[in-house]
């Protein structure tokens, strides 16, 4: 069973970097895709990321140009650098993982929350 365990939120001014992290514990498939998801309170959770094992990276329209995927494949380590921070990027971020980027998610982790004042 994978477990997942974010790190790196806080609290940062508009226009400012955040690097979250997210490590993976357990065996990882031969197949997968890893993503950062992000929630609002009364709003539903997007995902804002995601990449495959191959390195084949998506993002969603908010965050496209601002936001970088990566993972380091040895260390089971996934990241997301996010820049020029808006006040709407403000939300409790998760990491998940699935065996496509086309599936239902197979575990999430706790989160970790990013906030962004103006």
């Amino acid at each position: 069973q994978v477990r997942l365990e974010e790190s790196g939120g806080g609290s940062v001014q508009a226009g400012g970097s955040l690097r979250l992290s997210c490590a993976v514990y357990g065996n990882l498939w031969s197949t997968y895709c890893m993503a950062w998801h992000r929630q609002v309170p009364g709003k539903e959770r997007e995902r804002v990321a995601a990449i495959d094992r191959d390195g084949v990276t998506s993002y969603g329209h908010s965050v496209k140009g601002r936001f970088i995927i990566s993972q380091d494949n040895a260390k089971k380590t996934l990241f997301l650098q996010m820049n020029s921070l808006k006040p709407e990027d403000t939300a409790m971020y998760y990491c998940a993982i699935s065996l496509a980027c086309e599936d239902v998610v197979d575990a999430w982790g706790q989160g970790t929350l990013v906030t962004v004042s103006s």
